[in-house]
């Protein structure tokens, strides 16, 4: 994939920045806990960080609430993750206006699954408009290699749809490579199917990389695949490209695609796999068991290594196995993002060696 020579940005994303809280017991469930960790989240932040982490410049599109602490505590989060950002600082409007997203999660344990309770009432992030940004200073005097789209963003509000299609046709004009996550959520889409999926079907027309799930690509596409929750994933692997070459044919601009495999044995036991077409070649991760500490962010993970690969001009092959460990060693971490040291710690995990570095 050729991206572009002279740019400042690697990666740009535009996300709503919100906190997540989670047991300091971990693995204990909310209902029962009275002691909780807080740290800034966002699905679209998190894939960013993986080439933020490993020395790519990335830039996080936003609105913040002006002058909120939470405001301030995840813009310092931002800094420490090595991610530049720029965004509009919106008046709170009184204790009943504004704020930033409250995530709270509970990881659970063994038998017991995880539970994820999302506060979005009055979310900022709502807001997103592109008249809020300067595009033709950010993808054509800056420049940008790839612009990063999740759906979680595109089915925010009426606003953010359009905010994330105006941007993938502002990156289309100035030949900067679009990304698309297609992220379906259920509760975002209720009453909103007919928009949602024309606006979706836009956005992935002007695509160079198209990545989901065999919810997503049916959900938020109408391309017919596997069923979710399969108990033996592997066995589907052939049905799953089937409906890639579905996708492929809708969708004939895109050149990437990538589906991820997930078989949950337990809560701390996943089989974790991928499957990516680049260009007519296909590159398939069989489901390997990983040992999860907190499988969310392990798919956010999978993408910002897959982009990461995508950034460094590496082979299609090292795409996908350096975004099945990215997403592996996110899933080790009680944040809902992977923070890699380096790529050799990332390989380690990919090549099983768990080894104590010394």
């Amino acid at each position: 994939m050729k991206l572009k020579d002279n740019y400042k940005w690697s990666l740009v994303v535009p996300t709503s920045m919100g906190i997540r809280i989670t047991p300091v017991a971990h693995g204990q469930p909310i209902h029962k806990s009275d002691t909780l960790f807080m740290q800034a989240t966002s699905a679209e932040s998190n894939v960013a960080s993986v080439s933020a982490y490993l020395g790519l410049p990335c830039k996080i599109l936003t609105t913040f609430v002006k002058g909120s602490p939470i405001a301030q505590f995840i813009k310092d989060n931002l800094h420490s993750r090595h991610l530049d950002f720029e965004g509009k600082e919106v008046e709170q409007g009184g204790p009943w206006g504004l704020r930033h997203q409250i995530n709270i999660a509970d990881s659970g344990f063994g038998s017991r699954g995880p539970r994820v309770w999302n506060d979005r009432a009055g979310e900022v992030g709502r807001t997103l408009n592109v008249n809020d940004f300067d595009l033709d200073r950010l993808f054509g005097s800056e420049g940008v290699q790839i612009l990063h789209l999740s759906g979680l963003i595109g089915a925010l509000s009426p606003e953010t749809s359009r905010f994330c299609l105006e941007l993938a046709l502002a990156a289309k004009r100035y030949n900067t490579k679009i990304s698309f996550d297609l992220n379906h959520r259920a509760s975002f889409w209720e009453g909103r199917e007919q928009e949602l999926g024309g606006i979706f079907k836009e956005i992935a027309s002007i695509s160079d990389i198209l990545i989901g799930n065999e919810e997503d690509f049916q959900l938020c596409l109408g391309i017919k695949g596997p069923e979710a929750g399969g108990k033996d994933i592997a066995a589907e692997i052939e049905s799953f490209k089937g409906m890639i070459l579905n996708v492929k044919q809708s969708f004939p601009n895109v050149t990437v695609f990538a589906n991820t495999l997930r078989e949950v044995v337990s809560v701390n036991e996943h089989l974790w796999g991928a499957i990516l077409l680049a260009g007519d070649e296909w590159h398939v991760i069989e489901p390997r068991p990983i040992t999860i500490l907190d499988r969310i962010g392990g798919g956010d993970g999978f993408v910002g290594g897959l982009l990461y690969g995508i950034l460094k001009g590496w082979e299609p092959e090292k795409w996908a196995q350096f975004g099945w460990a990215t997403g592996a060693l996110a899933t080790t971490f009680i944040t809902d993002y992977g923070q890699p040291a380096d790529e050799n710690q990332v390989w380690s995990i990919w090549k099983g060696n768990a080894r104590v570095l010394r």
